[in-house]
């Protein structure tokens, strides 16, 4: 079950198997009668999973000591009545628990990112085994479901797509244009927080490889006014978010019987934004395609996406036909630039920042890497730091560079570039970008950080 606030009591005695994860979990042994207290240290990243229950058929397949990525700082230290405990780690007594009887178990850590070394077993021994769920369904049983809701909800009605360039924008957009073909129309706003090159390639992309009907804006200097002074995070997101919506609603004048604003939003979109349907504890941040919406839209929103998570959506985009560049196209954020400059937004801190993240796109993309990170990318710091260049003192920028596995972007270690592969992307950086004397590495997981700085 996803992470939830409440649990009907009913469910852990309808007959129905369960499978509590992290706070799911926590939510079982609290219904139930068990006890959690508060950890005085938290687990946050990778922990190794010890079982203490071979014969539990959750672990079936799975070795006795394996790692696992956990994010909790509590922990049960009293088990309900019939339940056992499985599973245990440094830190956690109880990382898993179970009652065979009622087919209800719980587990402390997230077996559903790939993080987790075996966590696609225990999540398919769950499903085969103890639910005994017929392995039958396919991404385009999706597909098809897909269309005929959107045809269903839009009738003859028009619609436009906010194309960002990234992966999900794209598969949002063919998957909407195959249910209503010209009945949609995409809006590209170039809003002058891409990437160096960025707005030229997408609008090349979508018109001549993908066929979708695209109208460029160029909204440079409206955003970049927009956010002049501003350098909280989540007022760059509001501020991104009502500028973006506000021009699709211009737009939408513009084309006749326009009722619906496709978007690209993700699950983890949504959880991470804390919608009425995500069901999350805490927003952690506003999302301009989520928590950064006005509360009064002109446009109904059509999400066809947001249910689904990164993997799915590359998936997804196979399916449909998408060339392979645009399906494994690493994410990108829609505030852009804004979230990866850490203060005030300008058009000389955007120079610096899209030329030193160019280098690092670069160095990394001809490197033989494997695995080859998920997202890797620049950020900006408002740290200057005193240095040496030739015969004179500086005093300029810190550039930090984030490099990251994952698959679905719910959790994400860092990824071990090779010494020789960082001092080239340092030394191009202070070397090749003016205004910056300093380079970093970010070596922190998620959790306990976010992909994103800001």
């Amino acid at each position: 079950m996803p992470d939830a606030p409440d649990l009907d009591p009913a469910i852990l005695t309808s007959g129905v198997p369960l499978l509590g994860i992290c706070y799911g979990m926590q939510l079982i042994a609290h219904r139930l009668g068990g006890e959690l207290v508060k950890l005085d240290r938290a687990e946050y990243g990778p922990a190794v999973l010890r079982i203490d229950d071979a014969r539990s058929p959750l672990f079936a397949g799975v070795p006795r000591e394996s790692r696992v990525w956990m994010s909790h700082g509590d922990s049960v230290v009293r088990l309900p009545s019939g339940f056992t405990s499985l599973a245990s780690t440094e830190r956690c007594a109880v990382a898993a628990m179970g009652d065979a009887t009622r087919k209800v178990y719980g587990v402390q850590f997230h077996p559903e990112v790939v993080h987790t070394e075996h966590g696609r077993v225990i999540l398919e021994n769950f499903l085969s085994r103890i639910a005994e769920v017929p392995r039958d369904w396919a991404m385009e049983s999706f597909v098809d479901a897909a269309i005929a809701e959107i045809r269903e909800r839009l009738g003859e009605a028009r619609a436009i797509c906010a194309l960002s360039g990234g992966v999900d924008s794209a598969v949002a957009a063919t998957l909407v244009a195959r249910a209503i073909g010209k009945q949609l129309t995409c809006i590209f706003v170039d809003h002058g927080l891409l990437r160096k090159g960025e707005a030229e390639q997408v609008i090349s992309a979508f018109r001549d490889v993908l066929h979708l009907d695209v109208r460029a804006i160029d909204a440079r200097e409206r955003f970049l006014e927009a956010l002049s002074g501003v350098d909280d995070p989540e007022r760059k997101r509001i501020i991104i978010g009502h500028e973006f919506i506000a021009i699709f609603e211009e737009a939408a004048r513009a084309i006749p019987g326009v009722r619906f604003l496709v978007q690209g939003t993700l699950y983890p979109d949504v959880i991470e934004s804390k919608t009425p349907e995500s069901k999350a504890g805490q927003k952690i941040k506003s999302h301009h395609n989520v928590g950064g919406l006005p509360e009064r839209m002109h446009l109904e929103l059509l999400e066809p996406l947001r249910m689904l998570f990164k993997d799915e959506v590359r998936a997804l985009g196979r399916v449909l036909g998408l060339p392979e560049p645009i399906v494994r196209r690493q994410p990108f954020p829609g505030p852009g630039l804004a979230v990866r400059i850490i203060g005030d937004v300008t058009a000389e801190r955007l120079q610096i920042l899209r030329d030193a993240d160019a280098i690092v796109r670069e160095e990394i993309d001809r490197a033989p890497l494997s695995p080859h990170p998920w997202q890797y990318f620049a950020v900006l710091t408002p740290v200057r730091s005193v240095g040496v260049m030739g015969d004179g003192r500086t005093y300029a920028n810190l550039v930090a560079v984030r490099a990251i596995t994952s698959e679905d972007g719910m959790t994400a270690d860092w990824a071990r570039l090779p010494p020789e592969l960082l001092e080239r992307i340092s030394t191009r950086i202070v070397n090749e970008v003016r205004g910056v004397n300093r380079v970093a590495y970010d070596i922190t997981s998620k959790p306990p950080a976010t992909v994103e700085w800001e």
